[in-house]
């Protein structure tokens, strides 16, 4: 009889553990979820993460909250800023098709006036014979130096910001115009225009997001960010 009682025991405990019902723990998106859903204000979805059991949830849940309060707020300026770009693209019968509004963004580089660069992007759309939609992203850096700087590349960032030159993000390319004006003993102003081609579904892939690409010269290179709100309005009109 002794020998039975510790198999005994063992399968009184496996049946006592198996009627146990586990209760399911939530996670913290899961929760961030289920707090959103209320539909309450955002004071108010603070007020509800404080009732969870732990510190660290209350902690992870609160920021989550509050990311999502940002990226809301963030949603409806860039719809609005879209509309803007929507009402300033060009439509014809000729190609292109469409050409966006320009965006110029200008960084200082140096103590002299002249330590200034411009960079200036906008996109262009025209159908191919088959009908299938074909864009630019035209491209012009302006700057002084003493030499041109004869971008030779161009990468696509990712979400990181990181553009290193590997295959998969390189873009074909293509320089239309570079030349030198008002030039002195220190340098010249120079202009470099170039040309990159995107597909159709490059553009609305990063449609929520926009994208940035890198533009490589031998000694420099150049950030060019397209905006989410810049391509939303563009692609609302480019269909």
């Amino acid at each position: 009889m002794k020998k039975y009682f510790p198999l005994f025991l063992i399968s009184f405990i496996l049946f006592g553990c198996s009627s146990i019902e586990l209760e399911a723990v939530s996670t913290s998106e899961e929760e961030t979820q289920r707090i959103l859903a209320l539909g309450l204000s955002h004071e108010e979805n603070l007020i509800e993460a404080k009732k969870l059991k732990s510190n660290h949830m209350i902690s992870v849940v609160t920021l989550q909250l509050t990311n999502a309060r940002d990226e809301k707020i963030q949603d409806d300026l860039d719809l609005v800023e879209s509309a803007k770009y929507s009402e300033l693209v060009e439509v014809s019968d000729i190609n292109p098709n469409f050409i966006g509004s320009k965006v110029e963004e200008a960084f200082k580089k140096g103590v002299l006036e002249e330590d200034v660069e411009i960079q200036t992007y906008f996109l262009s759309s025209n159908r191919n014979e088959n009908g299938i939609l074909q864009h630019k992203l035209n491209v012009s850096i302006e700057y002084n130096s003493s030499n041109t700087r004869t971008y030779l590349s161009a990468n696509l960032c990712d979400k990181w910001m990181r553009c290193d030159g590997v295959t998969s993000n390189a873009l074909e390319l293509e320089v239309t115009s570079s030349k030198g004006t008002n030039c002195s003993t220190t340098g010249c102003n120079f202009i470099e225009e170039m040309e990159l081609n995107l597909n159709d579904d490059f553009l609305r892939d990063f449609s929520d997001t926009g994208f940035t690409i890198r533009f490589n010269s031998k000694k420099k290179f150049n950030k060019i960010k397209v905006s989410k709100a810049y391509l939303m309005g563009y692609l609302k009109v480019v269909k």
